[in-house]
């Protein structure tokens, strides 16, 4: 096999940053003027092929990369405490002719290829290749498109620099820099107020968690001596252990934010205004994903700091079991997906909080490629529905005859069922948080706590999975939209009986594949006891779920949570609580900075002005232009010198 160099992994980066730019600056030509609202079709088709062809190129230096690393350095399965990527040597590395002297730890621009980095590589850029081909089709007649795309390439590269990067601080400007894309992508409809505030929700948020972990990083490098990774995960058993627990618990913050776990995950379920498309790049395998990639990366020193680990642990387990219990009550597809992500996110970081680095990352990718392919079959529904309610579906499986089996596998993976990809990740997850019960890692009521937690979000998980796909594509069907007007920005048609254009369901058949098949790469971490009892649970949340539907299939099967419905609905009413304890008392603050601005600082600026008005217009009576005036003041004025000399001596 031909070895690949630093440069590949330099290209494999580059290229979609080179698409953004292109996509920004030569895709409109400013001679040919396109009236407000139109849409520029050389612009589209000049958008398109910018945006996807950059991006395939990317895709398949990324595959070369990976089949390298992957032949020469497999990852080990290790057992429980062990990490399973940072072991080995890393075979492609290397730094570029870039070193800033900061006058004290060097900043290195260098890239560090291992089988992480490179199997993490593969999955991004398969899932951006996968939305750029969709979103040809869901953003056609979209006059921003060049734009949008541009974005995700940007999105993109940005991503793959947190993958690649070797230097701690570089993996911080591709963090920062998905911030920022997160931000334009899910506020591209800014023109509807709910969109623009999500969009600023996501940016707050993430920055807040960010914070800390730019603290981190800077505890970590200074303790290590060094930013770069290697450097840090050799010195990291000679870390002081009080500093290693606060730089990792900083770091913890970060991934909190960008993973959207407890209690920094408010944003992702808003996020959903964004278009579809980006729903599933930020969910499958770019922004969320990040925080589960750093950990892993870092894991060598997130081992020997144990209070950071039960702290995961306890984060984890609520974060999974509140969002799969947010997700069953949700009338909304996407907010369905939403908390679904944001519980098996969890679940991959109750997987490392048990010192199963190898199961995690294999649960990522495999969970990357069926909520892609989730999100993507919910926008072919939402694109042909009109609507993003499950209430206003129901009989969709004989019209759309490609997307039904698409997502029906897709939901069989995230309920983890036997032979898709999820049955096998979720399955060694579960097997070694179970093993974390010995106390080898965690402490017993942390790894209890995990367990318990564990095993009930699987019954939940199957419970929701199976709702949604009942809801959507069985039952009588609730559409009422047939023959109306196109609705606002946000959703491309309306019903017309018809499957997805070609587009968007070439992506969705590809992806389809990988939902099903890719797990039996990973079939040597399954244990069958741990499988089997898996699937029962599972099987039972789908059965209380399918029960309650055959009674009624014209009312919600959501009802069998009974008492515990609104709050579920409501996500446990925890953006209320947030909004009363931080956001309102924020709000009252800036009122009164504002007020006083305007009555203290620019009330100072205006009196001046109006007291410079009052002394001109007295000094204006005195100058009339009548010089007998002037005369008599002068004569006046020599009249009472002389007087007061003479009485005065």
């Amino acid at each position: 096999m031909i070895a690949p160099d630093t440069w590949t992994s330099v290209a494999v980066v580059l290229l979609p940053f080179l698409a953004a730019a292109a996509g920004l600056l030569l895709t409109r030509r400013p001679w040919r003027a396109t009236p407000p609202g139109a849409v520029d079709r050389h612009a589209y088709r000049r958008a398109s092929l910018i945006a996807v062809l950059p991006t395939a190129i990317s895709m398949l230096l990324a595959v070369w990369l990976f089949a390298y690393v992957r032949h020469y350095a497999p990852p080990s399965v290790t057992p429980s405490g062990g990490s399973a990527w940072n072991d080995q040597t890393c075979v492609i590395a290397g730094t570029l002719p870039f070193t800033f002297d900061t006058g004290g730890i060097p900043i290195t621009v260098g890239l560090r290829v291992d089988t992480l980095a490179a199997l993490l590589a593969v999955l991004v850029t398969v899932v951006a290749l996968a939305v750029q081909i969709y979103s040809v089709g869901y953003m056609r007649d979209e006059p921003r498109y060049p734009s949008y795309s541009a974005f995700i390439s940007l999105f993109t590269s940005a991503m793959l620099l947190v993958v690649y990067a070797g230097d701690l601080l570089v993996l911080y400007v591709g963090w920062e820099v998905m911030g920022l894309c997160s931000y334009l992508l899910i506020g591209h409809w800014w023109e509807d107020r709910a969109n623009s505030r999500a969009a600023v929700k996501a940016f707050l948020v993430t920055r807040l968690g960010d914070v800390g972990f730019l603290f981190g990083l800077f505890t970590l490098g200074v303790a290590a001596g060094s930013f770069r990774v290697d450097e840090v995960i050799t010195t990291a058993p000679y870390i002081p252990t009080p500093t290693l627990v606060a730089a990792t618990m900083l770091i913890l913050l970060g991934v909190a934010g960008k993973s959207a776990q407890a209690p920094l995950h408010t944003w992702l379920p808003d996020a959903m205004a964004g278009p579809t498309p980006i729903s599933a790049l930020i969910h499958a395998a770019t922004m969320v994903a990040a925080g589960i990639f750093v950990v892993a990366r870092l894991f060598p020193a997130f081992l020997l700091a144990r209070p950071t680990l039960d702290l995961l642990a306890i984060v984890a387990s609520l974060g999974m079991l509140g969002a799969a219990l947010a997700a069953l009550a949700q009338d909304d597809l996407k907010r369905v997906l939403a908390y679904s992500t944001i519980s098996q996110l969890a679940y991959m970081a109750g997987g490392l909080a048990a010192g199963s680095d190898l199961t995690a990352i294999f649960h990522l990718v495999t969970h990357g490629a069926f909520k892609a392919l989730l999100f993507l079959c919910a926008g072919a529904v939402i694109h042909t529905v009109g609507s993003n309610l499950m209430s206003d579906m129901g009989g969709l499986r004989r019209s759309m005859t490609i997307t039904f089996p698409a997502m029906t596998i897709g939901l069989a993976a995230l309920a983890g069922l036997p032979p898709t990809s999820g049955f096998f990740s979720k399955d060694a997850v579960l097997a070694a948080i179970e093993h974390s019960t010995g106390g080898h890692v965690l402490t017993d009521a942390a790894a209890w706590l995990l367990y318990g937690c564990a095993l009930l979000t699987v019954a939940v998980t199957g419970a929701y999975a199976t709702r949604l796909w009942l809801r959507t594509f069985f039952g009588p069907s609730r559409v009422h939209n047939v023959g109306l007007p196109e609705p606002e920005p946000g959703v491309a048609h309306v019903y017309d009986g018809r499957e997805a254009p070609p587009s968007m369901l070439w992506p969705i058949a590809a992806l389809a594949v990988p939902a099903l098949l890719l797990g039996f790469a990973g079939a040597d971490l399954l244990e069958w006891p741990s499988a089997v009892t898996s699937v029962l649970v599972a099987l039972l949340g789908a059965g209380v779920v399918y029960a309650a539907w055959r009674a009624d299939p014209a009312a919600d099967p959501a009802r069998v949570l009974g008492a515990l419905r609104a709050p579920c609905e409501a996500a446990f009413h925890v953006d209320a609580v947030y909004h009363r304890l931080f956001v309102a008392p924020v709000l009252w603050l800036a009122g009164v900075v504002a007020r006083a601005d305007d009555t203290v600082v620019d009330g100072a600026v205006r009196g001046s002005g109006r007291l410079t008005l009052a002394a001109s217009g007295a000094l204006r009576r005195v100058q009339t232009g009548n010089a007998q005036l002037y005369l008599t003041g002068v004569l006046t004025g020599v009249l009472i010198l002389v007087v007061a000399a003479v009485v005065l001596g």
